[in-house]
């Protein structure tokens, strides 16, 4: 047996405690009994009456922590696709020529995907010179909303490294259960780091059937980054370092793992992407385990209340005190 609430114990160590008071009543004048029968057989009820009640609160004080006892296990079952965003965090994602900025765009997007696909399962990797798993597959929709609101750029260090970043999806991908999987991948540079090539990771992606769906971001060719300070009030700018995107890079992901390729121009081209994904057909898997219980809380309350009255029963027909 266990306890839901264990720590509600105390305030059936409260009502024991006022219960103690009702039947000893420290502040009360003393009585003085004629007879020695009488003063006896009196002590005697209050004393029965007082384990009575202090037994009928032991067993209250049980019920209120509301014991129960394990019968098994019930595996809920949910239909998904599992689904990473694979997110460039490098300074480029900083450009303005998205309002407010690439990036928050992009976040704004993969939000509005969180809504429109409350039953699949999604996972977040971002990443610049280094990759980095910020949420692995979960149906928590407040969690995913949360996590996603910590996609930022800053320290992954410098650079593009799309191979590595698209490699680790795929790893974590290939240890679901689910038939359909997918990979979105957010990107406005060309890979200029890392030790697996954008080709070879996107050959490990088709080889564990998992499509790869790319969105190259970019606006503007003129696009510039903010710097750092303000000069006489006004905000610095720099042309990105790198160059525009590697759509060609792209095209090739796209087309080795059935996915497809996107360039958005504006922040509504993932609209295109999230269309495709939601033709996918759902797979049934086991979600957490939940566990059974038998309740016995009732038991305990109706045991304690019984007691109860039976003491207040003894203490108004047999002691002739009041309520």
């Amino acid at each position: 047996m266990e306890f839901a609430h264990p720590y509600f114990f105390i305030i059936g160590i409260l009502g024991i405690i006022a219960w103690c008071f009702v039947i000893f009543r420290p502040f009360k004048k003393a009585v003085i009994y004629y007879g020695e029968n009488t003063g006896n057989r009196k002590s005697f009820l209050r004393s029965i009456t007082f384990l009575l009640g202090l037994a009928g609160w032991i067993f209250i004080s049980i019920s209120i922590t509301l014991p129960r006892k394990p019968i098994g296990l019930s595996n809920n079952k949910i239909k998904v696709n599992d689904i990473f965003f694979v997110v460039d965090v490098s300074r480029s994602m900083l450009a303005e020529d998205f309002r407010p900025n690439r990036l928050e765009a992009a976040k704004q997007k993969i939000l509005e995907f969180v809504n429109l696909k409350p039953a699949d399962r999604i996972g977040i990797i971002m990443f610049s010179e280094r990759a980095f798993t910020l949420l692995p597959l979960s149906t928590d929709l407040d969690l995913i909303r949360r996590i996603v609101d910590e996609i930022k750029v800053g320290f992954l260090g410098m650079g593009t490294n799309i191979g590595d970043a698209l490699a680790l999806a795929v790893a974590r991908g290939a240890q679901s259960l689910a038939d359909n999987k997918a990979i979105v991948l957010l990107t406005d540079g060309v890979s200029n780091v890392g030790s697996m090539t954008p080709k070879q990771a996107a050959q490990e992606a088709a080889d564990k059937d998992i499509r790869v769906y790319t969105i190259g971001i970019g606006g503007s060719k003129d696009a510039k980054i903010p710097l750092g300070g303000r000069t006489f009030g006004r905000k610095r700018y720099q042309t990105i370092p790198g160059g525009s995107i590697d759509t060609k890079t792209l095209q090739t992901i796209a087309s080795l793992t059935g996915g497809k390729d996107f360039i958005a121009q504006d922040s509504e081209a993932l609209k295109d992407v999230l269309q495709e994904i939601n033709k996918l057909e759902k797979t049934e898997i086991d979600a957490s385990s939940r566990i059974l219980y038998k309740e016995l809380y009732w038991e305990f309350l109706i045991i304690g209340t019984l007691l109860l009255l039976l003491a207040e029963l003894i203490r108004i027909r047999f002691l002739k005190e009041e309520l």
